[in-house]
């Protein structure tokens, strides 16, 4: 927990929202659009939004309002005005960020994948320092995790937590939100009952919300209601829970459960989810592909948006993420569609390239498929509050991906106004930021989408992006072939420090379960391969003194060097597993994450570093935060 202790201590200092200072900038003004605010009345016609500062300071009619002096304007005669869109379900990767504020995408919430480095984004965001939208993060996730040997490496925020008790719980989900998570994320539904309600317990006491994959078989959704989860993830367990026959262990295909819904069991959901304010986010598009009728569609969308790349967006998105993109349309095996049979010209199954057995089976399916769009359905019109999140992940085209899982929500019937507020204020809510973000009010932070088209007349009109506007500031449009940022954030994970299967392998080898049977510091003839285990700190903040951090892991001697950034850098070897490294202020002046390697020097013990490596170490990264 130490090193998770020094994380909170220098990411504490940004308390979210950051109102920026605007010195002399001029007022901006929204006139003459049609506003739809969010709220889910009325819309307003000939509109006039006034921000100053990265606040929304007045909301008037045309002939009423009043307009501080020397305002630049903005004329959305003939638009539509609306908060800015949010994807509620990302694994955020760092070239996303330009590519969804263009699709009006001004919020994300990241599935807790990124650890540590996702503080650092978001709030680098927050500050106006990255190109892209808020990036709320649960930061890590609690699941059903067994102790290893690789897991005792880990930082407390990186891997999935693996509570082995009540207390382990509740000492995760303090850690979290120490760090500054903005929520709490249970990844399963197989822990002890005890833990989820230690869990909840804490993060209520703390005023952060709970989002639970409820999948079961000892934690399903009722449960989470019971306990007020404020959102589901995928609808985690939802089918299970509404099936005539459900399995023991949670387990078999969702469609065929939808298939066999039990109405006074969905009935009963229903009004459990809606009384207990518990939102769905059913990522439709992932879950089961080949079965939305616009499928088809949503494949030409994506090559079409590779193919009219320019080079400024060409230049930065990574081509095996391309190739991932398209993929998924074409290689469905292992998914619930993939079992029923060949892709055909619209995105289902060829019927004629069936057998009997296959056909039965895509028929059942069928029968789910429109089984689950009207219980969503069904779910939103009782007053529960159905959020669109895409699930957008390295598989997925960013922007494009949200705005498919709009569209499956036309397919299932859900309204313009309720699907406008699904993606924006109840979003907001989800994570508790309704206070400032979602809709379009006086002291609302000012993330605003003005659009070419009339959403209420159909949904797919939220593509029609004129302008976005966030945190007050018009964004300029397009791409720019420098796009990234400092941490280059991916998901899965970003670990502190990368190889840890190969430095637990590579030490059993070495010297079997009871570690090293000396640690004294030599200088051998024949070095061997060093190995970087742990590094602290793991971040600091851009302008700090001289820093002195400690590695730990082993082979270390007295001739070893470190290199940071691709520089050699004073080290002092303590022993032959932990290795102190002073970096001075210059090196610790911009934002990034930067590389620590080992290198032993020669000559190397060729016959045993072979089979591991070159002499040089894995590798373990200093993320240096922006410091205002």
């Amino acid at each position: 927990m130490a090193r998770c202790a020094v994380l909170a201590v220098i990411i504490g200092a940004v308390q979210w929202p950051v109102t920026r200072v605007a010195a002399q900038e001029p007022a901006l003004v929204i006139t003459g659009g049609t506003l739809i605010d969010g709220n889910g009345g009325e819309p307003v016609s000939d509109a006039v939004i006034v921000i100053e500062g990265n606040r929304i300071t007045g909301v008037a009619m045309g002939a009423t309002a009043s307009t501080p002096v020397d305002a630049t304007v903005i004329d959305a005669t003939g638009k539509y005005v609306l908060p800015g869109l949010w994807d509620a379900q990302v694994s955020y990767n760092w070239y996303y960020g330009e590519i969804m504020l263009n699709h009006g995408i001004t919020s994300t919430i990241d599935v807790g994948n990124s650890g540590e480095l996702a503080v650092a984004q978001r709030d680098a965001a927050i500050k106006g320092h990255v190109r892209g939208p808020r990036s709320f993060t649960g930061i890590s996730r609690i699941s059903r995790r067994q102790p290893s040997a690789v897991m005792a490496l880990q930082t407390t925020l990186t891997p999935n937590g693996g509570p082995q008790s009540v207390e382990d719980t509740r000492s995760l989900v303090n850690a979290y939100i120490d760090a500054t998570a903005d929520y709490i994320i249970f990844q399963d539904g197989r822990l002890p009952p005890e833990y989820y309600r230690a869990g909840f317990e804490v993060a209520d006491r703390r005023g952060v919300p709970v989002f639970t994959r409820s999948y079961g078989p000892s934690f399903g959704p009722r449960d989470a209601a019971a306990l007020g989860s404020t959102n589901l993830p995928h609808s985690a367990g939802v089918p299970w829970a509404i099936t005539r026959n459900p399995s023991d262990d949670a387990g078999g295909d969702e469609l065929e459960m939808y298939a066999d819904i039990d109405p006074e069991r969905a009935e009963l959901l229903i009004r459990l989810l809606v009384e207990s304010g518990t939102a769905l986010t059913p990522t439709f598009k992932i879950e089961y592909p080949g079965y939305p009728r616009d499928w088809k569609r949503f494949e030409e969308d994506d090559r079409r948006f590779f193919a009219e790349a320019g080079p400024d967006l060409l230049a930065y998105y990574p081509p095996d993420r391309m190739v991932a993109a398209l993929d998924r349309y074409t290689n469905t095996s292992g998914t619930a569609q993939g079992a029923a049979g060949p892709m055909g010209p619209n995105g289902l199954a060829d019927m004629d390239g069936l057998t009997a057995e296959a056909r039965e089976i895509y028929e059942t399916r069928m029968r789910g498929w429109r089984a689950a769009l009207r219980f969503h359905k069904d779910f939103v019109d009782a007053g529960g509050r159905l959020v669109p999140g895409a699930n957008t992940n390295a598989r997925m085209v960013p922007g494009n991906n949200l705005h498919h899982e709009i569209a499956i929500f036309v397919e299932a019937g859900v309204t313009p106004m309720q699907i406008i507020q699904g993606a924006t204020r109840w979003a907001a809510e989800m994570v508790r930021r309704g206070d400032d973000l979602g809709t379009v009010e006086e002291g609302k932070i000012a993330d605003i989408v003005i659009l070419d088209e009339d959403p209420l007349a159909d949904a797919a009109n939220l593509r029609a992006v004129d302008t976005v506007i966030f945190d007050g500031r018009v964004v300029e449009p397009g791409y720019r072939s420098w796009h990234g940022g400092p941490f280059w954030i991916r998901a899965p994970a970003n670990p502190p420090v990368d190889g840890l299967p190969w430095v637990v392998a590579y030490r059993q080898a070495l010297f079997g379960d009871a570690g090293p049977r000396s640690t004294a510091l030599r200088n051998p003839g024949e070095a061997l391969q060093p190995a970087i285990a742990t590094i602290d700190p793991i971040m600091v903040t851009a302008g700090a003194d001289d820093l002195t951090l400690t590695l730990t892991g082993f082979n270390f001697v007295e001739r070893s060097q470190v290199f940071f950034r691709g520089m050699p850098v004073p080290n002092r070897p303590l022993s032959a597993v932990e290795m102190e490294v002073t970096l001075d202020d210059n090196l610790l002046g911009e934002a990034g994450r930067f590389e620590l390697v080992v290198v032993n020097p020669p000559p190397l013990n060729t016959a045993a570093v072979a089979p591991w490596g070159d002499g040089t170490s894995n590798s373990a990264y200093l993320t240096v935060v922006y410091g205002d």
